[in-house]
């Protein structure tokens, strides 16, 4: 007979879907929530989503399990709110924005007026302005701008690549997250050694961006930061989350391999000349996409990273002859059985330390007990 699950794994699963809807105190109204930004010494890039949400009334206690179950009732029937003015400020720069028909909002930020050099995440304002007469709503959030002395940016794709299968299905996501015991884990053995050995680099002192991507649609950005938060993953702006929304213009979701081909070019041209490592999985579209981008930026990318999840023969002979198309470039195509290998070959080109290496080691064995 399966074991049944405490009611405290339970309890935690509704917190952490409810939590987001917290932070209006139950009085329900009209809601900005931006994302982290990210952007180079020229330009900024910040998104986000205006929506209005139903209040909890007064029959509703403050705390508890009742409230969490409306607050999960609230999240499921909110509505974006389009047309809407977003003013965004960021140091003395900022712009106006409207919001889309599903209340979502994409601002590009000109840096005319420089940002400090001496601190990577930036703090953006955002003043929200509604049609309903409503008081205007104040929020804010980061925006990550690389230093200038940055040697190499990182672009990892998430699903099966730094954690297990199921972001693109938010409840599997979930009960993975905070209802499965600890042994079944949801992050790859390693994974947040490496990526953290990335982070810091060779010299262990470098302040490098890592930019995540995944075919997941965007109202699972918070489950993703919880899960980040709790893998011990480096913090980055977790961009690039795919629009799921249907339309008679658009009857489907846009393929995933050409939404991670357009981003992970955008991002090339936005920091120009910076080296990159390109990170994925093998059972996907990845080892295309990113042979396809080592092509067409030649020198640009040093390694490819594609995580082994299976073992059919005929999809391990198509990586190889990938690997072949680019054996005349300076970027190998690495398609490795787990994060320690991944960290030998970065190890060896210098991309991390020998302390990250024995980190990766470490946090491998500990994460396989």
């Amino acid at each position: 007979m399966a074991p049944r699950k405490s009611p405290r794994k339970i309890r935690r699963l509704l917190r952490a879907i409810a939590r987001p809807m917290k932070s209006d105190r139950g009085l329900g109204g009209a809601v900005v929530h931006p994302y982290r930004g990210y952007g180079s010494t020229r330009e900024a890039f910040l998104m986000g989503r205006v929506f209005r949400q139903a209040g909890l009334g007064r029959i509703i206690p403050p705390y508890g399990a009742l409230r969490d179950i409306a607050d999960v009732a609230r999240r499921v029937v909110r509505r974006g709110l389009p047309d809407v003015k977003v003013h965004v400020t960021l140091g003395g720069n900022d712009v106006t924005v409207l919001t889309d028909q599903d209340g979502y909002f994409n601002a590009k930020i000109a840096l005319h007026a420089p940002l400090p050099l001496d601190t990577s995440w930036h703090r953006a304002d955002l003043h929200v302005v509604t049609h309903d007469g409503a008081e205007p709503i104040h929020s804010f959030t980061d925006v990550y701008i690389p230093p200038e002395d940055t040697d190499l940016l990182v672009i990892s794709d998430i699903d099966d690549t730094v954690m297990y299968t199921g972001v693109a299905n938010k409840l599997r996501m979930l009960y993975r997250l905070f209802v499965k015991p600890a042994h079944q884990r949801t992050a790859f053995p390693g994974v947040a050694a490496f990526y953290q050995a990335l982070y810091v680099g060779e010299s262990e002192a470098a302040r490098r961006p890592i930019l995540y991507v995944s075919r997941g649609p965007w109202s699972i950005y918070e489950m993703l930061e919880e899960f980040f938060q709790m893998n011990d993953i480096p913090v980055g702006p977790i961009l690039f989350l795919r629009e799921w929304g249907i339309s008679w213009r658009r009857p489907w979701p846009r393929r995933a391999e050409e939404h991670k081909y357009a981003l992970i070019t955008r991002m090339l041209d936005l920091f120009e000349d910076l080296p990159c490592v390109l990170i994925g999985d093998s059972g996907q579209h990845d080892p295309e996409v990113y042979t396809r981008i080592v092509k067409e930026y030649p020198g640009r990318v040093k390694a490819v990273y594609i995580r082994r999840i299976d073992s059919q023969a005929d999809r391990e002979r198509a990586i190889e002859g990938l690997r072949q198309e680019i054996a005349h470039t300076d970027c190998e195509l690495r398609l490795a059985i787990d994060s320690m290998a991944m960290a030998e070959h970065a190890r060896n080109r210098g991309f991390i330390s020998e302390g990250g290496l024995q980190a990766v080691r470490r946090d491998s064995r500990d994460d396989s007990d």
